[in-house]
């Protein structure tokens, strides 16, 4: 028989007392931590150090690398190594013991990690030929209600294994959470300007962070972590860590609230579309683009022919449901009666495979077509047949200007006309627009050298251009413009209309620098 004061019977009491579950939480959970052992192990990796600096930078490195290649396993491998995990537990568990100064280490630690990341990364961008915003990117643009989840259930299994002395499964945690990917797309948005990009990013960034943060305090409560491990703590600094813990929760708010309303509008939708189909439809796909300007609908829908709707009145129907402009396509799958089902049905498959053959084909072609103008081979060239896009980064040609490269693209384009062809040329100074001298009229020459430097600019996923002479943004236009402010505004007027910024040079962040120079003869 078990002593006295090990029996679990112990904790029975009547159903009115209610204090059976806390009871035995403290006694039998709570005692068997080693709270001064957890805390010094927290102490001990959560702070700033060299060797963190060195694992994040190279995480980071790994990570960018990895999306620019859309190489899933690349990036995994960066989660693998990246300590962006430890002060971040760090900082939850200062919020559950009250611990002021290491709050101030843990965030002290994460800023400057962050910082790091994104500088390193944007500098990797910046001198790496590649550009093009891939899958892996683009994935890591959006939080939703699945990004959320796995932040969630990453820090209650990252504060569970610090508790119980099994810091080595944080690194599986951290492949979960995948922290430093979202970091590496906010440089690859700072070092491209792509500001829709950087901004998604962080926000997923932010939501991970505060998801992680806020879950391991609330496990570090559960498991007796209170301000009795911490020094004395003031007033000021107890009223600091309140209003730190309620500043998380407002962007998580706002996460939340966005996730929410996406999550409902998507449940809309799909309702709406089982509703006017009928009971014998089916929806099997259904995407819906908050990006888009209007939102875009897109799904796929198996139904029988004689409840086959119009797109135009689906569109109108969910336009009045959810209060706002859209743009629907509505694939309908349709089949027969019951007297023809199965001559329908095969007669659909063959259009279908027929269909598929064809666009198979056709992407072949251009794929062909586009690897033959870029010097690489077929499977070389990104083939979306959906939006019907190719693009391809071109090999550097003995001897080939960025005007050469455009009438590559502008060759390859006129064989496919209904697809979008985009050929990347290499790095390279952009084309001298020249101007007759003591003149700022611009002739075809110069036009074509302005919409060559546009076109190199749009590949290199730019939308800013340098020009020397262009007065300052911030103030007003000179009444009485100098020769060369003159020749700058020309060029701007032309670069607006291909819808291109220009910025007085020199500047910082920029990809390509237009060139000016005076001929000696008129045009």
């Amino acid at each position: 028989m078990p002593p006295k004061d090990q029996d679990p019977s112990r904790f029975r009491k009547e159903p009115s007392h209610g204090l059976d579950v806390r009871l035995w939480w403290r006694h039998a959970v709570m005692q068997g931590v080693n709270h001064a052992d957890v805390m010094a192990r927290i102490a001990g990796e959560s702070g700033w150090s060299p060797r963190f600096a060195f694992m994040t930078v190279m995480s980071a490195g790994i990570a960018v690398l990895g999306l620019l290649l859309s190489s899933p396993a690349v990036v995994i491998g960066a989660m693998l190594i990246s300590p962006l995990m430890n002060p971040i537990l760090g900082f939850g568990f200062s919020l559950a013991t009250f611990d002021f100064s290491e709050t101030r280490r843990s965030l002290v630690a994460l800023v400057i990690g962050a910082v790091l990341a994104v500088a390193f990364t944007a500098l990797i961008v910046l001198v790496s030929p590649l550009k093009e915003t891939t899958a892996e990117i683009l994935s890591r643009t959006r939080p939703n209600l699945f990004d959320l989840l796995v932040a969630l259930f990453a820090a209650l299994a990252g504060t569970f294994a610090i508790i119980k002395g099994q810091g080595a499964t944080i690194v599986g945690v951290a492949i979960a959470t995948a922290l430093m990917p979202p970091l590496a797309v906010v440089g690859y948005g700072l070092a491209t300007w792509n500001l829709p990009v950087l901004g998604g990013a962080l926000a997923l960034f932010v939501t991970n962070f505060v998801t992680i943060a806020l879950a391991a305090t609330v496990m570090a409560r559960l498991y007796g972590f209170g301000s009795s491990m911490s020094g004395h703590q003031g007033w000021i600094q107890t009223g600091l860590l309140l209003g730190v813990f309620a500043a998380l929760a407002v962007p998580l708010g706002i996460s939340l609230s966005h996730i929410a309303s996406e999550a409902v509008t998507v449940t809309e939708v799909r309702a709406f579309l089982e509703d006017q189909f009928g009971a014998q439809a089916r929806v099997t796909q259904l995407a819906v683009d908050f990006d888009a300007k209007p939102l875009a609908v897109h799904a796929v829908v198996i139904v029988p022919r004689s409840k086959s709707k119009a797109s135009n009145v689906l569109r109108a129907g969910l336009e009045k449901k959810l209060g706002t402009s859209l743009t629907v396509q509505v694939d309908q799958v349709l089949l027969g009666s019951a007297t023809n089902d199965l001559e329908t049905q095969r007669a659909q498959l063959q259009a279908s495979d027929s269909a598929a053959a064809a666009a198979k084909a056709a992407s072949d072609r251009v794929a062909k077509v586009v690897a033959l103008a870029a010097g690489v081979a077929p499977d070389a060239v990104t083939v979306d047949p959906n939006t019907l896009r190719a693009q391809a980064a071109a090999v550097a040609l003995p001897g080939a200007d960025l005007e050469a490269y455009r009438a590559l693209e502008l060759r390859a384009a006129a064989s496919a006309p209904t697809w979008k062809i985009a050929i990347v040329p290499p790095l390279q100074p952009l084309p001298t627009v020249r101007f007759a001298s003591g003149s700022d009229a611009i002739d075809d020459a110069a036009r074509e050298a302005v919409l060559t430097s546009a076109w190199a600019a749009r590949r290199w996923n730019s939308l800013r251009l340098s020009v020397p002479g262009l007065p300052p943004v911030a103030k007003a236009p000179p009444t009485h413009p100098l020769l060369a402010q003159r020749r700058a505004l020309a060029i701007s007027r032309i670069l607006a209309d291909q819808g291109m910024q220009s910025v007085p040079a020199p500047a910082a962040g920029q990809i390509a620098r237009l060139s000016l120079a005076a001929s000696p003869t008129g045009p």
